[in-house]
Protein backbone atom coordinates (compact mmCIF):
# COMPACT_ATOMS: atom_id res chain seq x y z
CA UNK A 1 0.00 0.00 0.00
CA UNK A 2 1.14 3.18 -1.07
CA UNK A 3 0.86 6.95 0.61
CA UNK A 4 1.84 10.55 0.36
CA UNK A 5 4.48 12.56 2.34
CA UNK A 6 4.08 15.80 1.54
CA UNK A 7 8.37 17.28 2.20
CA UNK A 8 8.67 20.49 0.47
CA UNK A 9 6.55 23.74 0.43
CA UNK A 10 5.82 25.49 -3.45
CA UNK A 11 7.95 28.47 -1.95
CA UNK A 12 11.04 26.19 -0.81
CA UNK A 13 11.28 24.95 -4.19
CA UNK A 14 10.98 27.96 -5.69
CA UNK A 15 13.62 29.54 -4.02
CA UNK A 16 15.52 25.80 -4.17
CA UNK A 17 15.54 25.79 -8.36
CA UNK A 18 15.62 29.58 -9.01
CA UNK A 19 19.12 29.53 -6.82
CA UNK A 20 20.96 26.69 -9.01
CA UNK A 21 20.91 29.11 -12.46
CA UNK A 22 21.66 32.36 -10.65
CA UNK A 23 24.09 30.23 -8.62
CA UNK A 24 25.84 29.18 -11.67
CA UNK A 25 25.65 32.22 -13.57
CA UNK A 26 27.88 33.86 -10.60
CA UNK A 27 30.36 31.40 -10.60
CA UNK A 28 30.78 31.57 -14.61
CA UNK A 29 31.09 35.38 -14.82
CA UNK A 30 33.44 34.96 -11.33
CA UNK A 31 35.65 32.94 -13.60
CA UNK A 32 35.34 35.89 -16.19
CA UNK A 33 36.29 38.56 -13.86
CA UNK A 34 39.30 36.09 -11.86
CA UNK A 35 41.14 35.71 -15.21
CA UNK A 36 42.39 39.73 -15.12
CA UNK A 37 44.24 38.80 -11.86
CA UNK A 38 44.32 35.19 -10.82
CA UNK A 39 47.04 35.10 -8.23
CA UNK A 40 45.93 31.81 -5.86
CA UNK A 41 47.79 28.40 -5.93
CA UNK A 42 48.36 25.72 -3.52
CA UNK A 43 52.01 25.54 -3.20
CA UNK A 44 54.55 22.99 -1.20
CA UNK A 45 58.06 23.73 -0.76
CA UNK A 46 57.92 26.70 -2.74
CA UNK A 47 56.37 24.25 -6.23
CA UNK A 48 53.03 24.55 -7.07
CA UNK A 49 51.10 21.63 -6.73
CA UNK A 50 47.42 23.52 -8.15
CA UNK A 51 46.89 26.73 -9.87
CA UNK A 52 43.31 28.10 -10.03
CA UNK A 53 43.18 28.10 -13.04
CA UNK A 54 45.81 26.46 -15.68
CA UNK A 55 46.06 28.00 -18.91
CA UNK A 56 44.57 25.20 -21.06
CA UNK A 57 41.45 25.76 -18.90
CA UNK A 58 41.30 29.30 -19.89
CA UNK A 59 41.65 28.04 -23.49
CA UNK A 60 39.45 25.65 -23.37
CA UNK A 61 36.55 27.57 -22.22
CA UNK A 62 37.09 30.58 -24.03
CA UNK A 63 37.37 32.46 -20.49
CA UNK A 64 40.36 34.87 -21.38
CA UNK A 65 39.40 38.56 -22.56
CA UNK A 66 36.01 38.92 -21.31
CA UNK A 67 36.37 40.72 -17.98
CA UNK A 68 33.97 43.31 -18.57
CA UNK A 69 30.83 41.06 -20.06
CA UNK A 70 32.03 39.26 -16.70
CA UNK A 71 31.61 42.33 -14.42
CA UNK A 72 28.00 43.10 -16.38
CA UNK A 73 26.90 39.36 -15.63
CA UNK A 74 28.04 39.63 -11.75
CA UNK A 75 26.87 42.75 -10.95
CA UNK A 76 23.41 41.73 -12.48
CA UNK A 77 22.99 38.62 -11.03
CA UNK A 78 24.32 39.02 -7.48
CA UNK A 79 21.51 41.62 -6.76
CA UNK A 80 19.18 38.79 -7.83
CA UNK A 81 21.28 36.01 -6.26
CA UNK A 82 21.08 38.41 -2.83
CA UNK A 83 17.02 38.94 -3.00
CA UNK A 84 16.62 35.37 -3.50
CA UNK A 85 18.68 34.30 -0.52
CA UNK A 86 16.37 36.79 1.65
CA UNK A 87 13.61 36.21 0.49
CA UNK A 88 14.43 32.38 1.59
CA UNK A 89 15.65 33.48 5.08
CA UNK A 90 12.59 35.40 5.83
CA UNK A 91 10.05 32.67 4.48
CA UNK A 92 11.86 29.69 6.76
CA UNK A 93 11.61 32.33 9.53
CA UNK A 94 8.05 33.79 9.25
CA UNK A 95 6.75 29.89 8.09
CA UNK A 96 8.98 28.25 10.70
CA UNK A 97 10.62 25.93 8.55
CA UNK A 98 13.89 26.82 9.92
CA UNK A 99 13.05 23.93 12.69
CA UNK A 100 13.81 21.72 10.20
CA UNK A 101 17.06 23.47 8.86
CA UNK A 102 19.10 25.18 11.96
CA UNK A 103 21.75 22.15 13.43
CA UNK A 104 20.66 20.46 16.50
CA UNK A 105 22.53 19.62 19.60
CA UNK A 106 23.70 16.37 18.69
CA UNK A 107 24.03 17.70 14.59
CA UNK A 108 27.37 17.52 14.56
CA UNK A 109 28.04 14.25 16.13
CA UNK A 110 24.68 12.21 14.25
CA UNK A 111 26.27 13.96 10.83
CA UNK A 112 29.39 11.57 11.47
CA UNK A 113 27.01 9.16 11.79
CA UNK A 114 25.35 9.36 8.62
CA UNK A 115 28.48 9.98 6.62
CA UNK A 116 29.28 5.77 7.60
CA UNK A 117 26.37 5.11 6.93
CA UNK A 118 26.47 6.52 3.25
CA UNK A 119 29.68 5.29 3.07
CA UNK A 120 27.92 1.72 3.97
CA UNK A 121 30.54 1.67 7.32
CA UNK A 122 27.14 1.64 9.22
CA UNK A 123 23.95 -0.34 8.73
CA UNK A 124 21.44 2.63 10.06
CA UNK A 125 20.83 5.92 10.19
CA UNK A 126 20.58 8.38 13.40
CA UNK A 127 16.47 8.64 13.13
CA UNK A 128 15.66 12.57 11.78
CA UNK A 129 12.60 14.04 11.06
CA UNK A 130 12.44 16.16 7.54
CA UNK A 131 16.63 17.00 7.42
CA UNK A 132 19.25 14.08 8.60
CA UNK A 133 21.81 15.94 10.69
CA UNK A 134 24.44 16.50 8.01
CA UNK A 135 21.93 18.12 5.65
CA UNK A 136 20.89 20.47 8.48
CA UNK A 137 24.18 21.44 9.05
CA UNK A 138 24.88 21.56 5.22
CA UNK A 139 21.83 24.17 4.41
CA UNK A 140 22.80 25.71 7.32
CA UNK A 141 26.55 26.72 6.67
CA UNK A 142 25.16 27.72 2.49
CA UNK A 143 23.07 30.22 3.70
CA UNK A 144 25.90 31.73 5.63
CA UNK A 145 28.29 31.70 2.77
CA UNK A 146 25.83 33.43 0.93
CA UNK A 147 25.88 36.38 3.20
CA UNK A 148 29.96 35.90 3.50
CA UNK A 149 29.57 35.94 -0.61
CA UNK A 150 27.52 39.46 -0.44
CA UNK A 151 29.45 41.17 1.80
CA UNK A 152 33.46 40.20 1.05
CA UNK A 153 31.49 40.78 -3.25
CA UNK A 154 30.16 44.59 -1.68
CA UNK A 155 33.69 44.90 -0.29
CA UNK A 156 35.77 44.50 -3.30
CA UNK A 157 32.80 45.66 -5.66
CA UNK A 158 32.38 49.47 -3.62
CA UNK A 159 36.04 49.32 -1.44
CA UNK A 160 36.15 53.09 -1.14
CA UNK A 161 32.24 53.30 -0.67
CA UNK A 162 32.16 49.99 1.79
CA UNK A 163 35.22 51.39 3.19
CA UNK A 164 34.43 49.89 6.53
CA UNK A 165 33.03 46.82 5.59
CA UNK A 166 36.58 46.44 3.51
CA UNK A 167 38.34 46.98 6.77
CA UNK A 168 36.10 44.51 8.85
CA UNK A 169 36.51 41.44 5.83
CA UNK A 170 40.37 42.40 6.49
CA UNK A 171 41.33 44.54 3.55
CA UNK A 172 40.81 44.14 -0.24
CA UNK A 173 43.10 41.16 -0.60
CA UNK A 174 41.54 39.25 2.17
CA UNK A 175 38.30 39.73 1.12
CA UNK A 176 38.90 39.27 -2.28
CA UNK A 177 40.37 35.30 -1.06
CA UNK A 178 37.25 34.90 1.11
CA UNK A 179 35.17 35.47 -1.64
CA UNK A 180 37.29 33.22 -3.57
CA UNK A 181 37.31 30.26 -1.48
CA UNK A 182 33.69 30.67 -0.77
CA UNK A 183 33.05 30.45 -4.23
CA UNK A 184 34.80 26.89 -4.29
CA UNK A 185 32.86 25.93 -1.37
CA UNK A 186 29.79 26.36 -3.29
CA UNK A 187 31.23 23.87 -6.14
CA UNK A 188 31.89 21.43 -3.30
CA UNK A 189 28.78 21.89 -1.74
CA UNK A 190 27.16 21.17 -4.94
CA UNK A 191 28.97 18.20 -5.39
CA UNK A 192 28.41 16.55 -2.28
CA UNK A 193 24.50 17.65 -2.35
CA UNK A 194 24.20 15.53 -6.00
CA UNK A 195 25.92 12.31 -4.14
CA UNK A 196 23.36 12.54 -1.22
CA UNK A 197 20.49 13.32 -3.87
CA UNK A 198 21.67 10.18 -5.80
CA UNK A 199 21.96 7.63 -2.67
CA UNK A 200 18.60 9.27 -1.37
CA UNK A 201 16.82 8.06 -4.52
CA UNK A 202 14.57 9.31 -7.16
CA UNK A 203 11.93 9.54 -5.45
CA UNK A 204 13.38 12.42 -2.69
CA UNK A 205 14.78 13.94 -5.84
CA UNK A 206 11.20 14.37 -7.43
CA UNK A 207 9.44 15.89 -4.38
CA UNK A 208 11.91 18.80 -4.99
CA UNK A 209 9.89 18.87 -7.92
CA UNK A 210 6.28 18.37 -7.01
CA UNK A 211 6.42 18.73 -3.52
CA UNK A 212 5.68 15.20 -1.90
CA UNK A 213 6.79 12.23 -1.66
CA UNK A 214 5.01 8.52 -2.70
CA UNK A 215 6.12 5.67 -0.22
CA UNK A 216 5.46 1.86 0.36
CA UNK A 217 4.15 1.68 3.91
CA UNK A 218 5.29 -1.86 3.93
CA UNK A 219 8.90 -0.54 3.08
CA UNK A 220 8.77 2.32 5.42
CA UNK A 221 7.56 0.14 8.24
CA UNK A 222 10.79 -2.65 7.57
CA UNK A 223 13.47 0.56 7.66
CA UNK A 224 11.53 1.76 10.69
CA UNK A 225 11.83 -1.36 12.66
CA UNK A 226 15.54 -1.47 11.86
CA UNK A 227 15.88 2.01 13.49
CA UNK A 228 16.16 4.28 10.63
CA UNK A 229 13.69 6.55 9.54
CA UNK A 230 11.03 6.82 6.56
CA UNK A 231 11.93 10.64 5.43
CA UNK A 232 15.22 11.78 4.15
Amino acid sequence: MKYIINKHPLAIRWFHWLNFPLLAVMIWSGLLIYWAYDPYAIKMFGATVIKFFPEWFYQKYHIKRRLAEGMAFHFVFMWLFAVNGFLYVLYTIISGEWRHLLPQKHSWRDAWLVLLHDLHVRKTVPPHNKYNAAQRIAYTAVVVMGLGSLLTGLAIYKPVQFNWLTFICGGYRTARLIHFVLTIGYCLFFIIHIVQVALAGWQNFISMIRGFEVKDRAAVESVTAKGGSDER
